[in-house]
């Protein structure tokens, strides 16, 4: 059972590291990574995000499962790799059904001025969104939707939590995605917000908006306290999704791929100022 090139026996320090890494944000923070597990979240970073995976621990059990690709692709990765037996490496994680593999990854570093100088800007704004499912479904719904970006308040669920880690599908690499404490930046570059609402005396039906701005955002609030109201003081529109009689509301995140996928068919408001491009210098 061939392990790799060079694998190391896994030490206790670097045990208890992963151990905090998958249990506290303050570590991921600090060190800068974060922990992806599972053989095929793990296949596919090693496929298409080499350059981003630190480290890589592998168990008995998925190297007698591992095929001879899977393998060759391992091989070849410039990542430090280690080994553990089966029992320690269940002590690792709270995964019911463990497979043996995980990686450690570094965060990506995204540009936010970068994204709100793009001539069309269409992203979500998750206002203290305390589900790890959830904000994991919003991002992988955004980045299917090919969406901008997205941005979650500080105190909104940390988005390399294991939770939502395994929640985005592997598209976590993929989409930029941004913590802030105010809207300030956002709303001085000149992006509108749309916020979805449940009741509201000057809400509309979503269906009732023909046209958006090129730059918007779509805030969804907290899943029991709603959207705060510094958020609705800065809505420009405040929008319902209608729903079927008896049913009180959906899902944040079936919000948001609702209102994303519809406003991203929508068609530009032409008498809206259009934000010019950057100027080369």
């Amino acid at each position: 059972m061939d392990t790799g090139p060079h694998p190391q026996v896994l030490s206790r320090a670097q045990t208890s590291l992963i151990r905090q890494l998958l249990r506290e944000k303050q570590v991921r923070s600090r060190e800068g990574v974060f922990v992806v597990e599972g053989a095929k979240p793990c296949h596919d970073l090693i496929s298409q995000h080499p350059q981003a995976i630190q480290s890589l621990l592998v168990s008995p059990r998925y190297l007698r499962a591992e095929t001879s690709v899977d393998r060759s692709r391992r091989f070849n990765l410039e990542a430090r790799q280690f080994v553990c037996s089966d029992p320690a490496f269940e002590k690792l994680t709270d995964v019911e059904m463990p497979q043996g593999i995980l990686a450690v990854v570094r965060q990506p570093q995204w540009d936010e001025a970068q994204v709100l100088g793009q001539l069309r800007v269409l992203g979500v704004y998750g206002d203290r969104l305390q589900d790890p499912a959830n904000v994991g479904a919003i991002i992988r719904t955004a980045a299917a939707l090919n969406l901008s970006a997205v941005w979650l308040s500080h105190d909104s669920a940390d988005h390399f939590s294991p939770k939502v880690v395994r929640a985005t599908a592997g598209t976590l690499l993929a989409l930029p995605i941004f913590r802030t404490t105010d809207l300030r930046t956002v709303t001085l570059s000149e992006c509108k917000i749309y916020s979805a609402v449940l009741s509201s005396t000057d809400r509309v039906p979503i269906r009732e908006i023909r046209t958006v701005p090129s730059r918007l955002l779509v805030a969804v609030g907290n899943e029991g306290a709603g959207l705060s109201s510094e958020i609705m003081k800065a809505s420009q529109i405040r929008f319902s999704i209608p729903l079927a009689e008896g049913v009180e509301s959906l899902n944040v995140a079936a919000t948001v791929a609702i209102s994303a996928f519809y406003f991203s068919g929508l068609p530009i408001d032409s008498a809206a100022p259009r934000r010019k491009p950057p100027q080369s210098v």
